[in-house]
Order: C-alpha cells, then sequence, then structure tokens
C-alpha cells in the first residue's frame, strides 16, 4: 500500500473457535509493520467456543480517533449470523467476503457491494486440516484488497501465535498462500487505490 492519505475499516466476525480474532491479529500487526496507525476491538460472546467472536481492525495513514466502526469498508464473514448482523452495514462499493462452505451465497442481500464467496472450510478439509479456514479466508482477503503485504503477514505469526504453537507458522503460511491463490486463479483483483479514494467513504459521524 502507498504512503497515501487514506482510513479504511474491516470487521471480521464468526464463531468462537474459527479463528476469527486471529485473523484480526495478524492484519493489524502486518498493519503496524508497514508504518500505518492501526486499532483492533475484539469483542467476545458469552463463550469462547461456540458463541460469537468479531473483531474491527482500523488502518489510517493517520491518528485515529475511534476504534468502534458502524459503516465498514469490508466484512469478513465466517458464518451466518455474522452476515446477518454486519452484512447489511457494509459501505456501498464495499467488500462483503463470506465463507460460501457455511453461508449461501443467496442469503446476501446486497447488490450495492463486491461479494466475495471463498469456501474456506471446504478450501482447507481438501489441503488436510480444517483448522486452517480462518488463515484460508486471511488469503483470500489480502489477495483481493492489497491491504497489507503478504511478508508483513508472514513475519507478524511469531507475534500473535504462542511460542509453543510456532511450529505451525509454515502450515499457517502455507494456508494463506492457499487462500491467495484461489482468488488469484477465481476473481479480478481489486487492489486498494493507491490515491487513497477508496478508502476515504464518508462515515456516519466521528470517523465511525
Amino acid at each position: 500500500m502507498s504512503n497515501d492519505r487514506f482510513y479504511y475499516d474491516v470487521i471480521v466476525a464468526g464463531f468462537g473457535g474459527q479463528g476469527v480474532l486471529a485473523i484480526g491479529n495478524l492484519l493489524a500487526y502486518a498493519a503496524m509493520k508497514e508504518g500505518r496507525h492501526v486499532t483492533f476491538l475484539p469483542t467476545y460472546g458469552v463463550e469462547m467456543r461456540g458463541g460469537t467472536a468479531n473483531c474491527t481492525i482500523v488502518i489510517s495513514s493517520k491518528e485515529i480517533g475511534s476504534p468502534i466502526v458502524q459503516r465498514p469498508h469490508a466484512v469478513i464473514s465466517m458464518n451466518l449470523p455474522s452476515l446477518l448482523k454486519y452484512g447489511l452495514r457494509v459501505l456501498p462499493n464495499g467488500l462483503l467476503m463470506v465463507n460460501s462452505s457455511l453461508i449461501d451465497p443467496k442469503e446476501v442481500a446486497r447488490n450495492d457491494v463486491d461479494l466475495l464467496t471463498i469456501p474456506v472450510n471446504d478450501i482447507a478439509n481438501q489441503n488436510g486440516n480444517p483448522k486452517l479456514a480462518n488463515m484460508i479466508a486471511l488469503g483470500a482477503f489480502i489477495e483481493k484488497t492489497k491491504w497489507v503485504t503478504f511478508s508483513s503477514v508472514f513475519e507478524s505469526l511469531e507475534k500473535v501465535f504462542d511460542e509453543r504453537h510456532h511450529g505451525l507458522i509454515p502450515s499457517n503460511i502455507k494456508a494463506i498462500q492457499i487462500g491467495a491463490e484461489y482468488v488469484k486463479n477465481n476473481f479480478t483483483p481489486t487492489p486498494v487505490s493507491s490515491t487513497g479514494q477508496a478508502l476515504t467513504l464518508p462515515h456516519q459521524g466521528g470517523g465511525n
């Protein structure tokens, strides 16, 4: 991403156990490595595993006034409840990415957004590790948006993962690459504008 003035935000949502917060953490750390202003706001449901989980990431070329976002530029929905809750909030012409392994694309009630349907669970299963569906999603999102570089994400894995899990980093890198390759082979890339125009859509009050 260039050094032009920009503001961009994304909500990642699903249920506990899908690795939603890991996606957000990696995006946030990668953006910080690239010298951006970043906020990361996680929200947990009553139960961690099986309950709701979501996080909001804001990245900007300037200081960020609030981490709270009402109308995001992008939403990553890992399950149907998250689509129903956040899908309508995406700004017009924004990106709505859905996990089509668990969400029927017909459930998407928008025709004014860029819809990215990725069967992340199916892809993860086909590659032998269903636990890496979140990394498939992350790779797909980065390939589609060019929001951060892959090298920054790979370097951030050691920060996000506990040291006892560092042995899993190679398999996570591979899953990210597989997600990116799926998008490259099936969708037209729409990288973030170097002018920042795609990142300065109006928000309702307080920069939210």
